[in-house]
């Protein structure tokens, strides 16, 4: 299968799975539209005040974290292949009387989407670079998006984390970690809703290890300000083996187990 057509199999899933999302208790919108902030402890302290500030918010999903930043006072824009999410973001949006703006663009397409738009930052985070073939090209959307002087700030699953899973009651290795080949994966669910069966259960994926994303911004012009791994993950990643901690992340119920499970990445556009 080509690119294109993987991309396309991606694009029926995330369209699909968006209104399980938007009912689902792990996005919670009722509580969002109550006022909570979905934004998570690590992006808050690293990207700090973007009150004032333009930030462009990359495969935004249906929008809840750039509406967060749009309620700490940035001037947000969010991107988005999935035109039911960006449907979706923009209804909320309104209806909450935000000012966010919401594109439906393939990533690689986004400068000239937003008609070659600078920003102050350029955010994503949570399950994104998996569904880049081209990590290279990738960073090089970014450093084009940034004025100079601006920030980007991702922060996600480590590729460590993905290419462990649970066999026998086990954590082993299943993934390599080094691998350019797309992977075909296949689930009757989503993530945020493990009950609720789809139709559209194949998708594509690729694996990035740590040092091509990092390798991949400096060679697009950034300046690495900081690099920065965590032990925990912001879901239930391995259901029956992680607990919630008061914190708000998802942990390894075993102290045993003490494996990478997010990174995050700070960097600069210095001209």
């Amino acid at each position: 299968m080509n690119l294109e057509n993987m991309i396309h199999k991606n694009l029926l899933r995330w369209n699909e799975i968006t209104s399980i999302h938007e009912k689902s208790a792990f996005y919670d919108v009722a509580q969002f539209k109550a006022g909570a902030c979905t934004l998570k402890s690590i992006e808050l302290e690293e990207v700090d005040d973007v009150k004032g500030k333009s930030l462009l918010h990359l495969q935004c999903h249906f929008g809840l974290d750039t509406l967060s930043w749009a309620r700490l006072g940035a001037r947000v824009t969010g991107i988005d292949l999935s035109d039911e999410a960006v449907t979706l973001a923009q209804s909320l949006n309104d209806e909450l009387g935000l000012d966010a703006r919401f594109i439906c663009s393939d990533v690689y397409k986004t400068p000239a989407a937003l008609n070659h738009e600078k920003f102050d930052v350029v955010f994503t985070s949570y399950g994104v670079l998996c569904w880049l073939a081209d990590i290279e090209a990738w960073a090089r959307i970014i450093s084009d998006c940034l004025k100079p002087g601006g920030t980007f700030f991702i922060a996600e699953g480590h590729p460590v984390e993905n290419i462990l899973e649970w066999d026998n009651e086990a954590l082993k290795v299943a993934y390599p970690y080094f691998d350019p080949e797309p992977i075909e994966c296949s689930s009757e669910t989503s993530y945020a809703d493990r009950t609720t069966k789809v139709s559209n259960t194949d998708t594509y994926q690729w694996q990035h290890s740590l040092g091509s994303i990092v390798c991949a911004l400096i060679d697009a012009g950034l300046t690495i300000e900081s690099l920065k791994e965590y032990p925990f993950s912001s879901y239930e990643k391995y259901p029956g083996y992680m607990e919630l901690c008061e914190d708000g992340w998802w942990r390894f119920k075993s102290k045993e187990l003490n494996a990478p499970l997010l990174f995050s990445i700070k960097a600069t556009k210095t001209k």
